[in-house]
């Protein structure tokens, strides 16, 4: 039987070692850092941690710094924060303007920016007054010095007036036949600017949805009755003629082939123009991760032939790239990451990633450190537009609880998306692997069929709120040296929904099922059977610490599992959030879950939101904890937990 060395569950003596020994490194580097650009200003994720305001200062003509009030006393704390978030005065506060004629400029632009606002709110009676050093805007002569001290004042008068609701609709011209209604234009209902401009903009996406992209407002008349706070409305819709698409040109292609550009719109000349066709090519091009920017846009005519030429605008991506990243957990130590890519290797958007990874740093000792390595190759369009072929070969060598493992693996296959949201894949592999675990030492050689779907419609994959994500995994295999064939199975959602309009309460959970069916326990590789635990699935358990164990209380893995989380995703300002969950999971030496024996753990975690995805921090209970389970869990990593 073999033994092995445990994991230490609170994080040892080596983990916090290592902790201090990094905090110091980035104090030391921090110092270093200010002692030899002691001018300069030092920001991480928007926290200024030192430097002073001159510095901002040096890089303006004329420095001049104002104070903003904004004086609204009959808007609501909704309307006060719209209104502070369109004025640019208020949200440049604390950056200089150039000189009075700056502070002038800004503040014309902020009034017309401010009654956009009030429109926006159908406040269309609202007024909005600026004083500068309390001399009105319009009084103000063009060449107008401000001389006194700084900050300037900067005062911002706004009466709101009543809210004007809808009055009378009328659709007229090619859109008469169409219920206003149905685009949200309802007698009694929102006025807003906002409103109207989406009822217009859906009146002409449903004409052109029939097959006629010259569809357009060609008359817009709104009429504000202030007798009776009711805003009338009146469009004339030209819809144009059905028609096809014609050539498709592309233009700012500089190292992506041209032509393949345009394949890959899936544009097919005389079929009938579909406004959905039009957002999935630029979604598919922008997909290829080749180009900064996609625009398409129909011509403003149809050609000779009676169709309608789409053009396309594009910006490149700089080819290369490359990064660094990494993870945290109490229980599964530190994680360090590093790859390297090529978006357009031979002018086509061909992908070229190498990347490799080190684990377990402060959990294992040196000699048990867990690697991987792996080379990635994709070309899209092999078998038109919607399909990719991909090619892979990883290495692994790890060293978890339950079994030390080294592998080779190779895989070829094609994916295909089926439309915007499905994609179906399937794959070849061949894995030669060499593990030793609690059955003993074993070499294989597993040649496998890896087929995927998957049903996507969250609105962000970085940070969704809304949408569901829906996946199921069939993989046939058959071991080679030594003659054992099973097939593993597992499915997986997810679903988001937001709680408000805003998005600040968001309710995610996810649910996940698998199970190995044709072999028993100890014919399945011991890295293919079903572990649960950890950052990734039940936080506040060590990694891979739940299920079966043997008699030195590692696990062994099993042949089903099942994990369900609940988190409640609270954002409490734009960019900071907090993160209660609930994690509960159970793994079974049967092909089917036992969940009479279910593990629960709870937290709380901490996002921090970036353009990249969450920066997140989660601690964790377990809430049944066995004797051989850490106290608490602490995970750090980047994206949300599901």
């Amino acid at each position: 039987m073999l033994v092995r060395k445990r994991q230490m569950s609170g994080g040892g003596a080596s983990l916090r070692g290592l902790s201090r020994t990094l905090l110091f490194a980035l104090i030391c580097s921090a110092a270093l850092l200010a002692e030899g650009r002691n001018a300069t200003a030092f920001e991480l994720f928007g926290i200024k941690l030192w430097g002073s305001s001159s510095d901002e200062d040096a890089d303006i003509v004329d420095p001049l710094r104002y104070a903003v009030t904004i004086d609204a006393p009959d808007a609501d704390k909704d309307l006060v924060k719209k209104l502070e978030n369109a004025s640019t005065l208020k949200n440049d506060e604390e950056l200089p303007v150039s000189g009075s004629l700056g502070l002038l400029a800004k503040a014309r632009s902020d009034r017309e920016q401010l009654v956009a606002a009030l429109y926006a709110d159908a406040r269309y009676e609202g007024v909005v007054t600026i004083t500068i050093e309390g001399k009105p805007l319009d009084e103000l002569p063009p060449d107008a010095e401000f001389s006194g001290p700084q900050p300037i004042p900067v005062v911002i008068g706004i009466a709101t007036g009543p809210k004007f609701t809808l009055g009378n609709i009328r659709l007229k011209g090619d859109a008469a036949g169409l219920a206003s209604a149905d685009f949200g234009l309802i007698a009694g209902g929102d006025a807003g600017s906002g409103a109207v401009l989406k009822a217009e903009a859906s009146i002409v996406r449903a004409l052109k949805a029939e097959g006629r992209p010259l569809a357009k407002v060609t008359g817009q008349e709104i009429v504000a009755d202030h007798a009776t706070s009711t805003l009338d409305v009146t469009l004339t819709v030209a819809a144009g003629p059905v028609a096809g698409y014609g050539d498709t040109t592309v233009e700012g292609t500089e190292k992506v082939d041209r032509d393949f550009t345009e394949y890959m719109t899936g544009l097919k000349r005389g079929r009938q123009y579909s406004p959905d066709e039009i957002d999935e090519a630029r979604d598919r091009l922008l997909g290829l991760e080749v180009f900064n920017s996609v625009t398409l846009k129909e011509a403003d005519s149809l050609n000779g032939d009676g169709n309608i030429p789409i053009g396309v605008q594009v910006s490149e991506r700089k080819p290369r790239y490359f990064g660094v990243g990494g993870t945290f957990s109490n229980t599964e130590g530190l994680g360090l990451e590093g790859y390297w890519g090529h978006r357009n290797l031979f002018g086509r958007a061909e992908k070229l990633r190498i990347d490799g990874a080190i684990s377990g740093i402060g959990s294992n000792s040196l000699t048990e450190l867990n690697y991987n390595a792996g080379i990635m190759f994709e070309k899209p369009g092999v078998v038109g537009p919607a399909s990719k072929f991909f090619a892979n070969v990883k290495t692994v060598l790890e060293h978890p609880d339950a079994y030390d493992h080294f592998s080779v693996k190779g895989s070829t296959g094609l994916s295909y998306e089926l439309d915007k949201k499905q994609t179906v894949s399937a794959e070849v592999a061949l894995d030669y692997s060499k593990i030793r675990d609690a059955f003993g030492k074993h070499t294989y050689l597993i040649a496998s069929i890896p087929l995927q779907y998957v049903y996507d419609n969250r609105d962000s994959r970085l940070n969704p709120t809304r949408g569901f994500r829906v996946l199921a995994y069939a993989e046939p295999s058959y071991d080679i040296l030594n003659g054992a064939a099973f097939l593993k199975l597992k499915g997986e959602g997810s679903a988001y929904q937001s709680l408000d309009t805003a998005s600040k309460f968001v309710l995610a959970e996810r649910v996940a099922i698998g199970s190995i069916v044709g072999a028993g326990l100890q014919d399945v590789p011991a890295d293919r059977r079903f572990y649960s635990g950890g950052g990734g699935s039940v936080r506040g358990y060590a990694y891979q610490g739940i299920g079966p164990k043997d008699i030195d209380g590692q696990p062994i893995g099993g042949l089903s599992f099942f994990e369900t989380s609940v988190e409640m995703r609270i954002a409490i300002t734009d960019t900071i959030g907090v993160v209660p969950f609930v994690d509960a999971g159970t793994v079974s030496t049967k092909s089917f879950p036992d969940f009479a024996d279910m593990k629960v753990g709870a937290g709380v975690g901490l996002r921090y939101i970036t353009p990249f995805g969450p920066l997140r921090i989660d601690a964790a209970l377990p809430l049944n904890r066995g004797p051989d389970d850490p106290r608490f869990g602490i995970y750090a990593g980047i994206g949300q937990a599901f």
